[in-house]
């Protein structure tokens, strides 16, 4: 028998008689795939901690600014905005409207529809409201609008909004500068305040009698609209004007009135708290403009397009937080801009800025400085100071009325009225150049209308006239020439979809369709937080069975189902906020159902994992089978209610298309939660229990 040459390629193992190069690699593959176990339970315990930071973000906020405060790291805090809550949940109005499209072509019913919708959105959107629903539908031969306002809590101050026509008008430039006011102004000023403060004594007197709030505005407030629905401003939004009750509102209970005046810009106020909500976010900024020839507002252009753009590129690279201000003051054209402001528009809202401006403002960093952003004004450079996100408080007051200085002093908006209106316009149609191929609106007035509009463009000729749609600029073309037949063409950089939604928003203004309330329901905030904690205690029970089921059943794998089960929430519930998912009850029933649906996956594959283990094989074999052989049964079930949810969301009505979409998310992590996360525990704990299998799998090794 020959002996072994010790100088071989290689050796042998006397026992296992396994080449010890194969071993090594076996052993590298092996550590290779420990590895990548520990990276990926990383993952989900990093995963989970995330998810449940931006779930309860007050929470998570404070532990990031004590790190911050020890560690100096600068880590950015959580957003603060809420879940959004649908109308069941949060109460509010549903009101359902019948369109007259009587008189309407049929090839134009549908636009003149979507027409009023869309203004039904705009007027919504200045209610403040959160996640308003505006829908159309056809039944049978009618057109029906349904509204759905979650918060808002006077219903009849929403159906007279909503109900009014929309108003088109037509503004030119404002000539006036601003200026400071007059001695005689200043008087009128002061006088009309102490009038005020005179005719406040019977309120106060009667408040110290004890008299109903309802009674008293009934009797004395000065401001007829808020005085016919007992004082409701409904929820208003923190502004330079409304500080002085924003500061009262922080420190009273809801239900609580103050019996003492607080003095606003326009008069003073008795105000009652009478409920809060999570505001929209807002943001404070200052802003360069450099405007030029042909730009809206821009009274003394001296630079043509082209060189605003180049001088306004060249100053940003000059701008730092410490000198905005003083470059504001030198080189911007905004007339408002002072030594006092430095350029500053203090806190605004997204609603009330163009979009271009608040988008740039928006996604900014705090403390950054963007530009150039182009609008109808010229090139902004914007420096975000700050970004908040207020608690919106519900009003009511008696109001003792005054002059304001704003009402008191020449207009300083930078468009005036001009006298024409929607009332004036016979059609708007889209058109396109026959000359250059663009796409235009063109617009046609009436005998009234065509003389007015003469004048307007006789003395702005090469200037812009705005086109307002419910106080809204929604064009601002530059008068080439003097029209006198009433025929005008709104040109610009349109495609054929921004044209048609223009045309359709000024004939929704001219020719408004005649809507009707066929139907209306008032939802109160608490019937809706009452079906809230009861939909999350019947979720929290739910789920606190089925963690007992699995820990009792399957032992070791049920707790680390557990595990995986606690990722799908955070996941999910992170996901529906990240997306703006609207949770309605029966969005939470879905979400629910898919919890289920999760531990099903698990259930599928531990009892496939049983059925190896009995077979006789290795607990780490038996793992990675039982996932192969479940995962066909997991995939075929998920698709197939894939399918169905993707049906309801085509099909159903916002009630069944909420159920089905948090349906459908939540399948999709649940099988994630499931297949991936799962898995990865259980690799992971292989190695420790050994022969202890038997008892905590449940698995009978023969």
């Amino acid at each position: 028998m020959e002996s072994v040459d010790v100088a071989s390629n290689f050796s042998y193992n006397a026992s296992t008689f396994i080449p010890i190069n194969v071993m090594a690699k076996k052993q590298k593959t092996a550590e290779a795939m420990r590895s990548k176990t520990r990276w990926g339970v990383f993952g989900v315990f990093a995963l989970l901690a995330l998810t449940t930071l931006y779930i309860v973000p007050a929470q998570a906020n404070q532990v990031i600014r004590k790190i911050n405060e020890v560690t100096a790291i600068g880590i950015p805090e959580m957003s603060a905005e809420p879940f959004s809550l649908g109308l069941d949940l949060q109460g509010g109005a549903h009101l359902v409207y019948h369109a007259d499209v009587t008189g309407i072509a049929g090839v134009d019913q549908r636009a003149s529809v979507e027409g009023v919708r869309d203004v039904i959105e705009r007027r919504v959107n200045n209610f403040g409201v959160g996640e308003p629903s505006i829908q159309t539908t056809k039944v049978g031969e009618e057109y029906r609008i349904i509204v759905e306002l979650p918060g808002v809590t006077d219903v009849n101050e929403a159906i007279a909004q909503i109900g009014e026509t929309p108003i088109l008008e037509f503004h030119e430039e404002n000539n006036e500068p601003p200026r400071a006011p007059t001695k005689e102004e200043l008087a009128r000023y002061t006088s009309g305040i102490e009038a005020a403060r005179e005719r406040t004594l019977p309120v106060i007197e009667a408040f110290s009698n004890g008299e109903s709030f309802e009674n008293i505005v009934r009797d004395y407030s000065e401001d007829s609209v808020t005085r016919a629905n007992g004082g409701s401003l409904g929820f208003i939004e923190r502004n330079d004007n409304t500080e002085v009750i924003y500061e009262w509102a922080d420190q009273a209970e809801i239900g609580t009135f103050s019996a003492e005046p607080l003095q606003l810009s326009d008069g003073f106020y008795f105000p009652r708290l009478d409920g809060e909500q999570p505001g929209s976010t807002q943001v404070e900024a200052s802003h360069i403009l450099i405007c030029y020839l042909g730009a809206v507002g821009c009274d003394s252009p001296m630079l043509t397009k082209e060189e605003a753009e180049a001088f306004a590129t060249n100053l940003l690279t000059e701008l730092t937080p410490e000198n905005f201000a003083q470059k504001a003051l030198q080189h911007s054209t905004d007339p408002t801009v002072s030594a006092d402001n430095g350029g500053s528009l203090g806190y605004f809202s997204r609603e009330t800025m163009v979009p271009a401006f608040a988008t740039a403002a928006y996604a900014a960093q705090v403390g950054e400085i963007v530009g150039p952003v182009e609008t109808q004004f010229g090139y902004h450079l914007i420096y975000k100071t700050d970004e908040r996100t207020p608690i919106q408080y519900s009003i009511s007051a008696t109001i003792i009325a005054f002059e304001s200085m704003r009402e008191i002093l020449p207009s300083q908006d930078p468009f005036i009225a001009t006298g024409l209106s929607g009332s004036h316009l016979e059609r708007a149609e889209v058109v396109t150049d026959p000359q250059t191929g663009s796409v235009q609106v063109a617009l046609q007035f009436d005998n009234e209308g065509k003389q007015l509009f003469r004048e307007i463009t006789e003395r702005n000729l090469n200037k812009p006239v705005a086109i307002l749609l419910d106080g809204q600029i929604i064009s601002a073309p530059t008068v080439q020439n003097v029209i006198t037949d009433g025929r005008a063409v709104v040109s610009g950089n349109f495609n054929i979809q921004e044209a048609r939604l223009l045309s359709q928003r000024l004939n929704a203004g001219a020719l408004p369709v005649p809507i009707d309330l066929i139907s209306q329901q008032s939802i109160g905030a608490s019937l809706g937080q009452e079906s809230l904690a009861k939909s999350l205690r019947s979720g929290l029970i739910a789920l606190l069975l089925v963690m007992i089921f699995m820990i009792v059943y399957y032992r070791l794998p049920g707790v680390l189902a557990i595990i995986a089960l606690s990722l799908y929430i955070t996941v999910t519930l992170a996901l529906f906020k990240f997306i703006g998912v609207t949770l309605s009850l029966a969005g939470i029933a879905g979400l629910i159902l898919s919890i289920g649906m999760a531990v099903d996956a698990n259930v599928l594959i531990f009892e496939r994992l049983k059925e190896e283990l009995q077979d006789g094989k290795s607990l780490k074999r038996a793992v990675e089978e039982g996932f192969l052989r479940a995962w066909t049964s997991i995939r075929d079930g998920n698709v197939s209610t894939l399918i169905t949810c993707v049906l309801l969301i085509w099909f159903g009505t916002s009630f069944v298309k909420g159920f089905a979409t948090t349906l459908a998310l939540g399948i999709l992590v649940s099988m994630f939660s499931a297949v991936i996360a799962t898995r990865v525990l259980l690799r992971l704990v292989i190695p420790w229990v050994g022969e202890k299998a038997n008892i905590l799998f449940l698995g009978a090794r023969k």
